[in-house]
């Protein structure tokens, strides 16, 4: 009986730690994606790996070359962005520079996932069509080194956002530190 007990147990700690295991990718669970973020932001419903959010979108969503303001910027993925990756734009500034709201992309204070507001985007393409951008990049305090291809721009139809409608867990806003103390992940895990 008491055998029975333990292996009962046993099993049911194994199920469970599996369970949190595999309901989601270690890199999601480690920091905050740009595609949970870019979708909160623009309204856009497209769910998986940003490389895909430019074929998804076909049929759904208007799609373009032209930077609107509250679109969404769809990165092809390279060998550097296996994944790609997707922004929101937030303003233009001329024909050939913009501002996006986006995450995980500049690790700041050596945290990955962070959310990066009114970045820089400067469109480095022969053609001038947005194919290849140069996007800022924190620890350098600059456009970074390489240019990214660009699939183009997913319009959500409607208005943008006017305010941000995302707010990042207590643990991936960018004033935590690692020494704030377990209450404030536990707190966090609410939000």
């Amino acid at each position: 009986m008491l055998y029975r007990r333990y292996l009962a147990a046993a099993i049911a700690s194994v199920m469970m730690l599996t369970g949190m295991l595999t309901s989601a990718p270690a890199e999601a669970r480690d920091y905050l994606q740009c595609v949970p973020f870019a979708r909160a932001e623009s309204g856009v419903e497209i769910r998986g790996n940003a490389k895909t959010w430019w074929s998804q979108a076909a049929g759904t969503y208007e799609r373009g070359e032209e930077p609107r303001q509250g679109a969404v910027m769809a990165f092809a993925g390279t060998g550097g962005m296996p994944l790609g990756h997707v922004a929101v734009v937030k303003k233009i500034l001329s024909d050939r520079e913009i501002l996006i709201d986006h995450a995980n992309w500049s690790p700041i204070n050596g945290r990955r996932g962070q959310i990066e507001r009114n970045v820089r985007v400067v469109d480095v393409s022969n053609a001038g069509d947005w194919s290849m951008v140069r996007v800022w990049y924190a620890p350098i305090g600059d456009l970074g080194l390489r240019a990214n291809p660009v699939q183009g721009f997913i319009y959500a139809g409607g208005a943008p956002n006017k305010a941000p409608s995302f707010k990042a867990p207590v643990w991936a806003q960018n004033d935590w530190k690692p020494g704030n103390g377990l209450e404030v992940v536990v707190a966090s895990l609410g939000n």
